[in-house]
């Protein structure tokens, strides 16, 4: 049976898309990768599991403009459903891949399974207004009707999925790494020269506002046995790089690729996941670089979003911020970070054995043995350059 794996970004760093298609393949599966081509990347490549194909629906530097961006869009979409209106299960990934899945199984295949991946609560998003999350609701309503199961990443996401639509609860497949076996490494302390007497906290992600990146500076900067690294890109990496320069206990790493990620982020102490409560996709949804930081056994301290909080301290895994910018509060907090933050080894491990991908793979392959295709297996077109 034949996959198309749709994902609206150009497929280099989707940790989550890049673990479903192996495990697909793995299951039995062929599997192509639907992505965008983007500058340095090529059009078409053959993994050992999967094949991606890319198509360019868009220039940087031309798409920033709404219609163009609009354009865009509507070049994506009609290049996928060209080219995957006969396969057999279109796994959509996100709600603006969700159209393509319409668009087939109403036009062109009505055969054909759809599978919703909502990587968030995707009409809860803090960059939405109102009208965009009321208008975006109705269409994700319309669209669900087409959709033969749906997955997502917390269960209080996929409880609100059920509520909101009177639809089947969601398969919730977490976000998690692979169960690995990682050396405790030491990069961090090498590569910046960090005293060994120092805490090393860390955090890896996307380099945005609003993720408590900076504010979590703000409390540790003055801290003398502390040592604060920050590991991705996105957009405040030019503002973070200025402030290395004169706090030297404040670090900077680019983001690493994922088969070597969990070595770098083993070499620090404790990891920090401290976004701000901006909407419901945050405050409900479960960030994947937590179950990263437990891959390699660190605790982590978290802000007081409801579901991240309700995690760690069910599990009793790391320590919790309620209020990120109340430096008092921190203080208090680090007194206990500090002479206990090593005895989290034992309810960390057993994070580890229920949280990884080999677990949430089961999941993901009895969702898709529920969908029934009776379709054999054809062999995709294989280009040769």
């Amino acid at each position: 049976m034949i996959v198309a794996n749709l994902v609206f970004n150009s497929f280099e760093n989707d940790s989550r898309v890049l673990k479903e298609s192996i495990s697909l393949a793995n299951g039995g599966y062929q599997v192509e990768v639907i992505a965008h081509l983007d500058k340095g990347l090529e059009a078409y490549e053959k993994t050992e599991n999967y094949i991606i194909r890319r198509f360019s629906y868009i220039s940087r530097e031309q798409g920033k403009g709404i219609l163009s961006k609009l354009g865009g869009y509507l070049r994506y979409v009609k290049l996928s459903v060209q080219h995957c209106k006969n396969f057999d299960i279109l796994h959509c990934n996100d709600l603006d891949t969700l159209p393509i899945g319409f668009i087939i199984k109403r036009f062109f295949n009505k055969n054909i399974k759809v599978v919703y991946d909502a990587h968030e609560y995707e009409t809860e998003r803090h960059h939405q207004s109102k009208f965009d999350k009321k208008a975006l609701k109705i269409f994700e309503k319309f669209l669900l009707k087409y959709v033969d199961k749906m997955i997502t990443v917390s269960d209080p996401i996929a409880d609100e999925y059920a509520k909101l639509y009177n639809i089947e609860r969601p398969t919730v497949v977490f976000n998690t790494p692979f169960q690995i076996e990682v050396e405790k490494k030491n990069i961090f302390r090498e590569k910046f020269n960090i005293p060994k007497e120092h805490i090393i906290f860390l955090y890896q992600g996307g380099l945005q506002p609003r993720r408590g990146i900076l504010e979590f500076f703000e409390l540790v900067k003055d801290k003398k046995e502390i040592s604060y690294v920050i590991m991705g890109f996105g957009a405040l990496k030019n503002e973070i790089l200025e402030l290395t320069k004169t706090n030297p206990n404040l670090h900077f790493h680019d983001a690493v690729l994922p088969d070597v990620l969990l070595e770098y982020t083993s070499s620090a102490d404790i990891g920090v996941c401290i976004e701000e409560n901006l909407c419901k996709s945050w405050n409900l949804g479960l960030p994947n670089k937590m179950f990263e930081y437990y891959m390699v056994g660190l605790p982590i301290v978290v802000s007081g979003l409801q579901e991240l909080k309700r995690f760690v301290v069910d599990n009793k895994t790391g320590y919790v911020i309620e209020d990120i910018f109340d430096k008092e509060m921190f203080n208090t907090l680090l007194q206990e970070i500090v002479p206990t933050y090593k005895d989290k080894d034992e309810p960390i491990e057993r994070v580890k054995r229920i949280y990884n991908w080999q677990e949430q793979e089961k999941r993901l392959l009895e969702t898709y043995a529920q969908l029934n295709v009776q379709r054999k297996l054809t062999p995709l077109k294989v280009e040769t350059k």
